[in-house]
């Protein structure tokens, strides 16, 4: 599973000194561009070569225990599904061995310039499916 080292700095912390719940999302947002970049699919390429663009259409977030001022987190993020027009990421934050949160999160397929439903194009789509991991996140358990 691919890991994004993230260090927690006052910015993303509540007046305690903790993580403000919002701001794990960005956490995740980041990890799922970073897989795709190591993966040949950056952002913009994808948007300019395939007039293509991935937009969060559900998430579901376990918080299991809180990331604090200065922490270095690993955020993970793993295809676990690919479909015609939408895919499924499994992805979770830890703070050394120790699980903070998991999180599966669905995005849509959109064509970049009018946001309208869209299927991915080939071969790209068939790039994706080949990294499909289809290993549980651990959610809910």
């Amino acid at each position: 599973m691919f890991s994004l080292p993230i260090r927690v700095y006052w910015e993303d912390t509540d007046a305690g000194g903790v993580v403000y719940h919002a701001q794990y999302v960005a956490f995740l947002e980041r990890a799922r561009t970073e897989w795709m970049r190591a993966h040949g699919h950056g952002q913009e390429r994808l948007r300019r070569e395939h007039d293509l663009v991935f937009a969060v259409r559900a998430m579901v977030v376990d918080f299991l225990r809180p990331a604090r001022l200065d922490d270095l987190l690993e955020v993970s993020a793993g295809l676990l599904q690919c479909r015609r027009a939408s895919a499924v990421f499994g992805q979770e934050i830890r703070r050394g061995g120790e699980r903070l949160l998991t999180a599966q999160v669905r995005v849509a397929a959109l064509e970049a310039g009018s946001f309208r439903p869209r299927p991915i194009p080939e071969p790209l789509y068939g790039q994706l499916k080949a990294l499909e991991s289809g290993a549980d996140t651990g959610i809910g358990a």
